[in-house]
């Protein structure tokens, strides 16, 4: 008997949030057997958490945090789109964008926070390509945004 992703959610104490976009977007849009997912900020309920610059107001573990919490919802807008986790084939690609101080470089361990969330759920399926790029600014002061693109099973 194989484990579902839900089963796997449980067994990790790890709920997916419901997404509802507060603006004008899709929480993903599917072409083929592809999911865009729009772009996801570590909020909970609409309220910004971990705000701050990376190198100036948080540290990197702070920024994994926030990462992890992103990625969750980037799951919830799957969730969303798909009506269940079990129709992901994998993970194919994740970009993330770290609002960085200047000289900040540590992106890629920002980053990590949600890479490794994504593997703990889907295992080798949650291995996907990444970018992890500074910028100088987010959506409300958000200290991480996220996208993926997603492989859904036939």
């Amino acid at each position: 008997m194989t484990m579902t992703i839900a089963d796997r959610l449980q067994e990790l104490d790890i709920v997916i949030p419901e997404v509802k976009p507060r603006f004008l977007f899709e929480p993903g849009v599917q072409a083929g057997n592809l999911l865009f997912i729009s772009g996801a900020t570590p909020e909970i309920g609409g309220m910004m958490q971990m705000p701050g610059r990376l190198g100036a107001d948080l540290d990197v573990e702070t920024g994994k945090k926030a990462a992890r919490l992103a990625a969750l919802n980037c799951l919830g807008q799957v969730q969303a789109v798909l009506g269940s986790l079990d129709r992901v084939e994998r993970i194919v690609r994740l970009m993330g964008y770290v609002r960085s101080a200047e000289g900040f470089g540590e992106q890629p361990l920002v980053i990590n926070g949600a890479s490794e969330l994504l593997i703990e759920i889907f295992g080798n399926a949650g291995r996907h390509a990444r970018a992890a790029l500074g910028t100088s600014e987010l959506p409300f002061g958000a200290a991480v945004e996220l996208e993926m693109i997603v492989q859904v099973k036939d």
